[in-house]
């Protein structure tokens, strides 16, 4: 939410700049022609991404007064089935000019197919103005093609202020910090964490998340990105020492409400609610889980809930940041493309967006102050104060891996059907 400030001169450029494209079209209905001011009076550049409903009302009004000001008129479509239509779409001549995709992976696969456009011209534009990594994100065989769109994050755990408050506990900075608040919470009468990874089809990924996060924080970037490029093998010593640094959280029944037995069959929806309840302290997850609590739970540093970031080993380790986020993908060439594509992973739009709410930007250049819920403000933080981002590793490894194996053994690691290296070594056998 933005201030009523900021709303106010928004909704003032919003209502003049749309006024003003009402009457350029009158004029255009009288035989007056195209306003020449506008540099691309009359085209239209066409979008399609997975944004729905008050999300996606939310993006058009950010992009209203661009268009005022360009005469183009951007026509988006979100689908609920986005990665199947982008591809049906580009393999049977159909393509958007513009589209969100929300994988690296995706972004390579459509690369492959022969009908994405680089984006080059924008690659020096996201070096000076993102976060670390994304221009990596955006980068198929060398080649730059996708700046970034919007961003989420991973890399939080959430917790109760009052019950902190009320246990005298601080927020730990260092990962011995957050396992002597542990023993800390277990000593005074109390549970730690809560952790759950149930999700139907799709269950283990929690525990994916939390591997992801610690190959990061104990082996660092470069060995992240060397491990889902399979360019180190999936049982390599620096996986195992992050998957046995996860144990000692997940695998201590002390530690975690029901034993770590109950983790497979406790829904990811449900897990973090005993945090209302004084059931558990800590519930690591990403910064969408807000959207889990009841309906009229305060959130934020004076409400029921909130949210800190996940400790790196060592205080002064570089901040790195587990999450996803969408590249902005072209399949024209047009001149309006390119530029409604540089007006998107601009400061200028991502100030926009910001001050409607309930979004986050790559853009160091961004004014978070637009920001003023207090929850979505720290969130937006975290993100531009990281020093390195990576998105989220199973969504970059092949399929029968990132979501298959990797999900599927995890759970049966947990549960102590097998130990870290067992798990790792059958991981590794599936790579295809």
């Amino acid at each position: 939410m933005a201030s009523r400030r900021r709303l106010a001169t928004m909704a003032s450029v919003l209502t003049i700049s749309l006024l003003a494209a009402a009457c350029g079209d009158d004029k255009k209905d009288d035989g007056g022609g195209t306003d020449g001011d506008k540099p691309y009076a009359g085209t239209t550049v066409t979008i399609l991404s997975s944004i729905r409903d008050v999300e996606a009302e939310r993006l058009e009004a950010a992009w209203a007064d661009f268009e005022a000001e360009t005469g183009i008129d951007i026509k988006h479509e979100g689908s609920a089935t986005f990665e199947d239509d982008i591809k049906l779409r580009t393999e049977g001549g159909d393509s958007p000019d513009l589209a969100f995709v929300p994988q690296p992976g995706l972004l390579a696969t459509l690369v492959a197919g022969g009908k994405v456009v680089p984006l080059t011209n924008l690659k020096a534009d996201v070096e000076a103005n993102d976060i670390a990594g994304w221009v990596d994100f955006g980068t198929v065989n060398g080649e730059f093609y996708a700046p970034p769109f919007g961003a989420n994050i991973k890399s939080l755990v959430w917790y109760s202020p009052a019950a902190f408050e009320e246990g005298g506990y601080a927020i730990p900075t260092t990962w011995q910090e957050m396992l002597d608040l542990s023993d800390k919470i277990v000593a005074d009468g109390g549970t730690p964490w809560c952790v759950g990874a149930e999700s139907g089809g799709a269950t283990g990924w929690v525990l994916t998340d939390w591997v992801e996060d610690f190959v990061l924080r104990t082996a660092g970037p470069e060995v992240y990105d060397q491990w889902v490029a399979h360019e180190i093998p999936f049982n390599d010593p620096a996986i195992v020492t992050a998957i046995d640094a996860v144990g000692t959280i997940v695998k201590n029944d002390d530690y975690v409400l029901d034993g770590s037995q109950s983790i497979p069959s406790t829904s990811f929806q449900e897990a973090g609610l005993p945090l209302l309840d004084g059931g558990c302290y800590m519930h690591r997850q990403a910064n969408f889980y807000g959207n889990q609590f009841p309906e009229g739970t305060t959130k934020g540093p004076e409400g029921q809930v909130n949210a800190f970031y996940l400790p790196t080993v060592n205080a002064d380790d570089p901040k790195v940041m587990l999450g996803g986020g969408e590249l902005i993908t072209a399949f024209s060439d047009k001149p309006e493309v390119e530029a409604v594509a540089k007006f998107l992973t601009s400061k200028e739009y991502a100030d926009n967006r910001l001050a409607l709410g309930n979004w986050m930007s790559p853009n160091k250049n961004a004014d978070i102050s637009l920001v003023t819920d207090p929850l979505e403000q720290t969130f937006a933080k975290l993100l531009v104060e990281s020093d390195v981002f990576r998105f989220d590793g199973s969504d970059l490894m092949p399929g029968p891996v990132g979501a298959g194996t990797f999900w599927s053994e995890m759970v049966e690691w947990v549960v102590g059907n097998q130990d870290t290296q067992e798990t790792v070594d059958a991981i590794e056998a599936s790579w295809p």
